[in-house]
């Protein structure tokens, strides 16, 4: 008899996070979708956070040249329902078509300006550990109008290095290089004892969201997002699924 083993997985979407920076609070989606089409102004973060979803899967139907998709076949791929899928994008307007469906590249852009990556966005790397080289190789940010343009690091043996063509400067540099290049992200990858500090110097600039890999859960100013991401409690997740099902739950 062939056993049935349950495997769980905990999907990382890196752009979903960056995504969620601009779209934690109902005040930073686009205004001019709710002001026109939505009677509800509030928008949940399960909302938000399954636009970039929304985004990607579209994104891979584009390539491979389908053209319309009704909510049913896109519940399928996605996993999601279609009741939730035409509920997700009603707020926004809606988009599709009754016996229709929606077309494809018409919706996936109108995500695209929805999320706000219709217009490219600046980010500096703070603290050129593992983790900063990992994220500044990852290939698919200038896909989506994400660009590294500055890594920041306060170890004289790292100032100076280069890490995926980028020179590594002293954070002395920090706050003029973020205004005199129009940075708009901040991705923090500091060990915890320093990220309060960095976190503040970063309050007081034009940054517009930052990435905080730092395990401090920080509290920006209200002009500022931020998304707080501890890649441990992902594992905790992961290890309490398995634990559930090793106890025939």
């Amino acid at each position: 008899m062939t056993e049935i083993v349950k495997i769980h997985i905990i999907n990382i979407d890196f752009l979903g996070n960056i995504f969620c920076v601009f779209l934690l609070l109902p005040v930073i989606v686009v205004e001019e979708y709710m002001n026109k089409f939505s009677e509800d102004k509030y928008i949940s973060k399960q909302i938000v956070k399954r636009l970039p979803r929304y985004y990607r899967f579209l994104g891979e139907l584009k390539d491979k040249g389908v053209e319309r998709i009704s909510s049913t076949d896109l519940s399928t791929i996605m996993n999601v329902t279609a009741s939730q899928i035409r509920q997700d994008l009603n707020k926004f307007g809606g988009f599709g078509q009754q016996g229709y469906g929606y077309n494809v590249n018409s919706l996936h852009k109108e995500i695209g300006r929805i999320l706000g990556i219709d217009t490219p966005h600046n980010m500096v790397m703070i603290g050129a550990g593992n983790l900063c080289k990992a994220i500044m190789h990852y290939r698919s940010f200038p896909r989506y109008g994400f660009h590294i343009i500055g890594a920041f690091d306060i170890c004289p043996e790292k100032i100076g290095t280069v890490i995926n063509g980028i020179t590594v400067m002293s954070m002395d540099e920090l706050e003029p290089f973020i205004r005199t290049h129009k940075a708009d992200i901040a991705v923090v990858t500091v060990p915890t004892s320093a990220a309060t500090e960095v976190l503040e110097r970063l309050s007081k600039t034009d940054i517009k969201g930052v990435w905080n890999f730092a395990h401090v859960d920080y509290t920006m100013p209200n002009n500022i997002q931020i998304e707080n991401v501890h890649l441990s409690e992902s594992l905790m997740i992961l290890s309490y699924n398995i634990a559930d099902v090793s106890k025939g739950n």
